[in-house]
């Protein structure tokens, strides 16, 4: 067990140092620095895999640290590609009324319905295609990430159908990015009906939050292209 006591300070400090930072987008405020933490995260990992691949204390002890290093360097690279492509959507999809969220290595689009769609329709909008163009315009450029497009209704109506509408607007999404630049290999379709709602039906202020598709951006590769 002593391998992991000597781990601990190195595992912890890195960690520590990926806590927080101040945000890039401005307002001051402090978020968590995706780029530290994919640092603390990865020398971890790769420290406690150096530590287990080896014979001998001394062993152990030299792959941990060679562990560390390679892992934190991965995870440093993957957090860095995720930050750039969430840059440039921020900046790219300003005053579209698409909500850009961050959730540690992903990146998560949400276009509420009343962005994307007509009521009961899966024809996207000119904004949605407006919008779409430029989420397309910057997903083409990262090639190592995943695009996961989910639909979402509300609870209105008969179950089977909200489910087939949602799969319907899923589709309308990926199908326009595909023809718009992102390659349909790394488009990955989804409807979940009203089974996922974010917010309570019982009002109409919740039904219309309900009613969305989400684009997740997750990344697929080692994070090194330079987007």
């Amino acid at each position: 067990m002593r391998i992991y006591r000597l781990l601990t300070p190195l595992v912890a400090a890195m960690l520590v140092a990926g806590c927080a930072s101040s945000s890039p987008y401005g307002g001051g405020e402090t978020q968590r620095s995706s780029t530290a933490t994919g640092t603390g995260i990865g020398a971890a990992v790769g420290a406690v895999a150096g530590a287990l691949s080896g014979d001998g204390s001394s062993s152990r002890r030299d792959r941990a640290v060679i562990g560390a290093a390679v892992g934190a360097a991965a995870g440093a690279g993957i957090g860095a590609y995720m930050d750039r492509q969430e840059k440039q959507l921020r900046e790219n999809l300003q005053g579209s009324r698409i909500e850009v969220d961050r959730r540690g290595d992903d990146i998560v689009l949400n276009m509420p319905s009343s962005v994307t769609f007509g009521f009961d329709s899966a024809e996207l909008t000119s904004e949605a295609r407006s919008a779409l163009n430029e989420v397309a315009n910057v997903v083409s450029q990262y090639t190592d990430t995943r695009v996961n497009i989910a639909g979402h209704t509300d609870s209105t109506g008969d179950d089977a159908y909200n489910q087939r509408l949602s799969e319907r607007r899923a589709q309308a999404v990926g199908s326009y990015l595909g023809q718009n630049g992102v390659s349909p290999a790394r488009l990955n379709t989804r409807g979940y009906g009203e089974s996922q709602p974010v917010a309570s039906n019982n009002t109409e202020a919740g039904r219309s939050q309900n009613r969305r598709v989400e684009i997740t951006l997750t990344p697929t590769g080692d994070g090194q292209q330079q987007g």
